[in-house]
């Protein structure tokens, strides 16, 4: 990876399971760096704390130098590396889905229950005086979180997308796309598409409904291959994206069907690969 002037917009993939860059640690999950309009967002961070930070230091990616995290859902293979992020950068913002009982922290207030004064007060939660507002815990107590929860514009062409997954075994997670506006349409950047690449599609449509690319996971790597091949050609030939750089947990007979279908517009982005970003729309 060449050290970032500054102009280059792109992103690269800091953590996955696959790639062919030697001196890179292969592990299950996922983060990239993105760099685009003059900041770098770190989009995840992976499964370890000790491969993000390795990878980074191979790519030579100074992850004291990010100016804002996306973590796209609460998975331990998305999150594990954060606490070593806010350990060497611990001011930077993080947006994470907003969750009542999530592990990004949350709060309710506290009147959400109903109470009855006539119990004992050794039966009253607090004693019968609960505090205004009750506060969930975290790993990570000292971060900066903004919690999504609707369209949310990050400035200069770049937008974060929250749906929640109405998919059985994951019904209810919520899950953040990274969306950026460029002069050739949206490049959409998924941690793992757990409410469908659809679905996600289908939100995005409310920025801009040309897609460039995809990339990241696709959560296909345990569907049955005509399912595969259905999702592969909508996106082709439905939702005309225009290329695809799919990764992590996208599985392996969907990177066969996929770059058969997209053929020259399948983009390879395994570990330590940049894939670039066209240049931002016009504002």
């Amino acid at each position: 990876m060449e050290r970032w002037d500054g102009t280059t917009n792109r992103i690269t993939v800091l953590h996955d399971a696959f790639g062919n860059r030697p001196g890179l640690i292969k592990d299950w999950g996922f983060a990239a760096l993105v760099e685009f309009e003059g900041r770098r967002i770190l989009f995840d961070t992976g499964n370890d704390s000790s491969t993000l930070a390795a990878n980074a230091d191979a790519l030579g990616v100074d992850l004291r130098a990010i100016n804002l995290v996306v973590v796209s859902h609460r998975h331990g293979d998305h999150t594990s590396g954060l606490g070593h992020l806010l350990h060497i950068n611990p001011d930077v913002p993080v947006y994470a889905p907003a969750e009542l009982y999530g592990v990004f922290g949350s709060r309710l207030p506290g009147h959400f229950y109903p109470r009855r004064p006539s119990l004992p007060r050794s039966m009253q939660y607090y004693d019968g005086e609960p505090p205004d507002v009750i506060h969930h815990g975290t790993p990570w107590p000292g971060a900066r979180f903004s919690w999504v929860e609707e369209l949310t514009p990050l400035g200069s062409n770049a937008w974060l997308i929250p749906v929640v997954s109405e998919v059985p075994g994951t019904r209810e997670l919520r899950e953040i796309t990274l969306a950026l506006s460029t002069s050739q349409g949206l490049v959409l950047l998924v941690g793992c598409s757990h409410p469908g690449i659809e679905r996600i599609l289908e939100a995005a449509a409310a920025i801009d409904d040309r897609v460039y690319c995809i990339v990241g996971g696709l959560h296909l790597v345990l569907a049955d291959e005509p399912e595969v091949r259905r999702v592969a050609h909508a996106l082709r030939d439905n939702w005309h994206v225009q290329t695809i750089a799919p990764g992590h947990c996208t599985g392996e007979p969907a990177f066969l069907t996929l770059s058969e279908a997209f053929g020259d517009r399948y983009l390879y982005a395994g570990l330590g690969e940049s894939v670039p970003v066209p240049r931002p729309a016009a504002m």
